[in-house]
């Protein structure tokens, strides 16, 4: 499997948002830095299946869009939004944030991400 289809299954799955399934993408030392909105975070694995556990939790549904994705060798870059409904509001579709995220991929599996989001 290339790095862009890895990727791409990632994002194409429920990872995001459901730990058992995130255990199979992430590289044992996976870090990810963050920028966002509210400032600059860096997480590891166990903080990352606490966020996609976090989201579960607090959303019914999820869907990713993709706008772009660009890979050269083990490097991919991905542009997508992220929307989600609420449990309180369950037909109403709300857009988390944008995403641009660049993913190192080593050993089939998501290495290092440099990952910047803004709110809408």
């Amino acid at each position: 499997m290339t790095a862009k289809e890895l990727v791409l299954n990632f994002y194409n799955s429920d990872a995001l948002y459901n730990p058992e399934t995130l255990k199979g993408f992430l590289h044992s030392d996976v870090i990810l830095n963050w920028n966002s909105s509210k400032g600059f975070v860096t997480k590891n694995k166990e903080e990352l299946f606490q966020l996609a556990t976090d989201l579960q939790n607090n959303y019914t549904s999820h869907v990713i869009q993709l706008h772009q994705v660009v890979a050269e060798a083990n490097l991919v870059t991905v542009h997508y939004t992220h929307f989600a409904t609420t449990i309180e509001n369950p037909n109403h579709i709300h857009i988390l944030a944008h995403f641009m995220v660049i993913w190192e991929v080593e050993n089939n599996t998501l290495y290092k991400g440099f990952q910047m989001s803004q709110q809408p």
